[in-house]
C-alpha cells in the first residue's frame, strides 16, 4: 500500500488542472467518494494493526496534498476569469436613469400647492358623468350649444350619460353633499369633441376652484387670482379681468396675465398685446346654489377654472399641445421639479 501511496503522490503532482474540465476530472479521480483516496481508506480497514499508524499518516498527507492542489487550481481559475471579464468589478454598479414627472402633472401639482396655502382642499369626481351634474345643475339651458354633439361625447345608448366636459361637475357634487363654507379645488381630465391641433385636443386637464361662504365678494375673487398669478408666474406678474359670460357665474370674467415671455412688452406669443388669457371666473350664479341645495339668500361664492395645458405651455414655453400626449421620452425627460 505504501507503494500505491507514493505512486499517487507523483500522479497528483503531475496532474494538469489548468482548465475547469481538467480540474473536475482531478476532483473525480482523487477526491470524490469513489476516487483513489477513498479507495485507500476502504483498504486501510484490512491493514494490520501495527501498520495502521504509519499508513494512516501517509494517506492523510496524500489527501491534504490533493485537496491543496485542487483549492489552489480552483482559485487560480476564478482569478483568471475575473481578470478576463470585460467589466471592472471595482467600479460602482450601472446607474439607473431616474424618470421625471410629466409636465402636466408638475403644473397641476404646483397649482394645487399654491391654492392649498390659502385653505383650498382637493375634491375629485367621476369622468363618466350624467347630464344633471355636468349641465343642468350648473344652469345650462336645454338649448345651450355645449350640449350639442359637436362639443360633447355622449353615450349612444343613454344620452343622459357623457364624458364630462369640465370639472365643474365635481363642484355640483360637493355642493350637494356639503354646506358652506366650501373652499375646494377640482383637478381632473376632461373631454371635448374637438379637432386635434397644436392649440387644441379632445382630451385635456382642468383645475377649477370654488369658494362659497357668507359675504364672499368679487374683490375676494380678484385677490385670490392675483395671489395665484404672482405665485405661479412671478412677483412682477399683473392680471386683468375682462367681462365675459358663463351659464354658471354672474358676473363672469376672463382673466389675462402679463406675458411671461416678453414681460408685457408684446411678442408673437401674446400677439403683440402683452397679455395672455389663462382662465375664466365669476361669482356663482344664485340658480346654481339653489339647484345644489344651498341658500342663495344667505351664501355667495366665486368659481374659476383653468386649463392645465395652457398654464404649462406658458410656464415651460411649449408651443405645441400635442407634445404632452405623445410620450416622447426626449421631450419628457427635460422636466424636473420639486412637484
Amino acid at each position: 500500500m505504501i507503494d500505491k501511496i507514493k505512486s499517487l503522490v507523483e500522479d497528483i503532482k503531475q496532474s494538469q488542472t489548468d482548465s475547469a474540465e481538467k480540474l473536475e476530472q482531478f476532483r473525480l479521480k482523487y477526491l470524490s467518494k469513489k476516487g483513489e483516496i477513498s479507495q485507500l481508506f476502504d483498504s486501510f480497514r484490512t491493514v494490520a494493526a501495527e501498520e495502521k499508524k504509519v499508513l494512516g499518516a501517509e494517506i492523510n498527507k496524500l489527501k491534504q496534498l490533493a485537496q491543496q492542489k485542487f483549492d489552489e487550481a480552483k482559485e487560480n481559475l476564478e482569478n483568471a476569469a475575473a481578470s478576463n471579464d470585460a467589466h471592472d468589478l471595482t467600479r460602482p454598479g450601472e446607474p439607473y436613469e431616474v424618470g421625471s414627472r410629466h409636465p402636466i402633472s408638475l403644473t397641476k401639482n404646483e397649482i394645487i400647492d399654491i391654492f392649498n396655502r390659502i385653505g383650498f382642499t382637493v375634491s375629485e369626481g367621476p369622468e363618466v358623468e350624467d347630464d344633471w351634474h355636468v349641465f343642468s345643475s350648473l344652469n345650462f339651458p336645454p338649448e345651450h350649444p355645449a350640449r350639442d354633439m359637436q362639443d360633447t361625447f355622449f353615450i349612444e345608448k343613454d344620452p343622459d350619460i357623457l364624458l364630462r366636459t369640465h370639472t365643474s361637475s365635481v363642484q355640483s357634487r360637493v355642493m350637494e353633499k356639503t354646506q358652506p363654507p366650501i373652499r375646494s379645488l377640482f383637478p381632473g381630465r376632461v373631454f371635448r369633441n374637438e379637432a386635434i391641433s397644436a392649440r387644441a385636443h379632445c382630451i385635456f386637464h382642468q383645475v377649477e376652484g370654488l369658494y362659497v361662504a357668507e359675504n364672499v365678494s368679487f374683490a375676494d375673487l380678484k385677490q385670490t387670482l392675483l395671489y395665484f398669478a404672482k405665485e405661479m408666474f412671478g412677483a412682477e406678474t399683473k392680471i386683468r379681468l375682462r367681462p365675459s359670460y358663463f351659464p354658471f357665474t354672474e358676473p363672469s370674467a376672463e382673466m389675462d396675465v402679463s406675458c411671461t415671455i416678453c414681460g408685457g412688452k408684446g411678442c408673437n406669443i401674446c400677439k403683440g398685446t402683452g397679455w395672455l388669457e389663462i382662465l375664466g371666473c365669476g361669482m356663482v350664479d344664485p340658480n346654481v346654489l339653489k339647484n345644489n341645495g344651498i341658500d342663495p339668500e344667505k351664501y355667495t361664492g366665486f368659481a374659476f377654472g383653468m386649463g392645465v395645458e395652457r398654464i404649462a405651455m406658458l410656464k415651460y414655453q411649449v408651443r405645441d399641445l400635442r407634445l404632452y400626449f405623445e410620450n416622447d421620452v426626449r421631450f419628457l425627460k427635460q422636466f424636473k421639479s420639486a412637484y
